[in-house]
């Protein structure tokens, strides 16, 4: 894996652009995907809706970079059978795309008990909680063969105490190096986790031991766990100051538009989340236009009283009769073959398909969201694009809350 950053905001902004050059797995071709990116959610490497053929409708490369998490994978099938099929690429014939391992899990049910214990992490998994210990750990990586993993991390929330913090980062070091020993590329593809809750010093100390180890990027994770958005700025600002320019920055849990571009702002490459997943669920699609910088209005058909100036909710009985496409001029499948009132109709009488080409939608328009930010970094316009992204927001939010009273 190379990575190189091939435009940098100027003025003091951390906003930048980057090409990631990595060999395809499984026999596949070497492949070169420009950041900032998003990580498609998987499960077992898989997007939940969009089966592997469905996704050459998707944007390429864009849609080439899958996140995976090795827990999904800790009870079946076996690493054993993994590793004898050749790895996750073979297995799930996605030669062409780039899987990048990152093991995260929400602790803020997390046992005490569990917290406490120093021989792995503890993760949740279909039969309830299970510790991992780095070792188990590295035996899943190198069946899987990605192109990229994290090491192995103790996250933890934002309430915990500054001792609990401390020891969350000594054991994700120690895991580090744990991980770091086994590794049979001797780091080139490794991505080192950097944790430390709320705590600024300790975000700080973890990045900048983390930095010292033989690793090919960063892996940020503890955030979308209790933090709000002012602490988050300060902590990843803290934690990014401390990591090498030149290496990749991967973050976890940055879901919603505005904490993506939060992130951007502060200077990471790569991003995974579940909110397209979460959107296609409950029936959304994204709406928002994407040529924000070139025009200061947002199309009139989302300016609807009540709407979410981001998304709608094609449940809503508003588009039973719809016959336009989610988004005019938008390139995506489901907008180039079907129409509003035929989603509407469709999760209306709970047929899957209806999640089908809400996903292919939602992830196409997501995507679209990402290269309009390159472009805008490109261009010296990323703050312009963040803030009249950021005051429409607020606009719709402060026109909402007091009917929310």
């Amino acid at each position: 894996m190379r990575f190189a950053v091939t435009k940098a905001c100027g003025g003091g902004g951390k906003a930048r652009a980057g090409a990631l050059y990595v060999g395809g797995g499984g026999g596949g071709g070497a492949a070169v995907v420009e950041t900032p990116s998003l990580l498609l959610s998987t499960r077992k490497g898989l997007p939940a809706f969009v089966s592997r053929d469905l996704l050459s409708t998707l944007p390429s490369p864009d849609s080439h970079l899958l996140h995976v998490s090795p827990i999904h994978f800790i009870e079946c099938p076996s690493s054993k059978t993994i590793s004898n099929i050749g790895g996750l690429h073979q297995m799930l014939g996605l030669q062409e795309h780039i899987l990048v391992a990152a093991a995260s899990d929400s602790v803020e049910s997390l046992p005490e008990s569990e917290a406490s214990n120093k021989l792995g992490a503890s993760f949740e998994t279909p039969s309830g909680r299970r510790l991992v210990k780095p070792s188990e750990y590295m035996q899943m990586i190198t069946s899987m063969k990605p192109n990229l993993w994290a090491s192995l991390a103790d996250e933890v929330p934002a309430w915990v105490t500054e001792k609990r913090n401390r020891i969350s980062v000594d054991r994700t070091l120690r895991w580090l190096d744990d991980c770091l020993a086994v590794d049979l590329e001797a780091g080139k593809n490794t991505l080192g986790a950097v944790v430390g809750g709320s705590n600024i010093d300790e975000r700080k100390r973890c990045a900048t031991e983390a930095s010292l180890r033989n690793v090919a990027g960063f892996w940020i994770g503890g955030f979308g766990l209790g933090e709000s958005m002012e602490e988050r700025l300060a902590l990843l600002n803290a934690v990014t100051d401390c990591l090498p320019e030149e290496k990749l920055r991967y973050v976890s849990r940055l879901s919603l538009p505005e904490e993506v571009l939060q992130g951007v702002a502060a200077g990471i490459d790569l991003f995974d989340s579940t909110y397209i997943y979460h959107l296609t669920l409950g029936g959304f699609a994204l709406v928002f236009p994407l040529d924000i910088v070139e025009r200061d209005n947002w199309d009139s058909r989302t300016d609807i009283e009540g709407a979410d100036c981001t998304k709608i909710n094609l449940r809503a009985t508003i588009y039973r009769k719809d016959t336009s496409p989610i988004v005019d001029r938008c390139g995506c499948f489901t907008c180039q073959n079907h129409t509003r009132a035929y989603i509407n109709h469709l999760l209306n009488v709970h047929e899957m398909l209806a999640q089908i080409l809400l996903e292919i939608h939602n992830t196409h328009h997501y995507l679209g969201f990402f290269r309009l930010m390159r472009e805008a970094i490109k261009g010296g316009k990323f703050e312009l694009f963040r803030q009249r992204f950021i005051k429409r927001r607020r606009a719709f939010l402060t026109a909402e809350a007091p009917c929310s009273l």
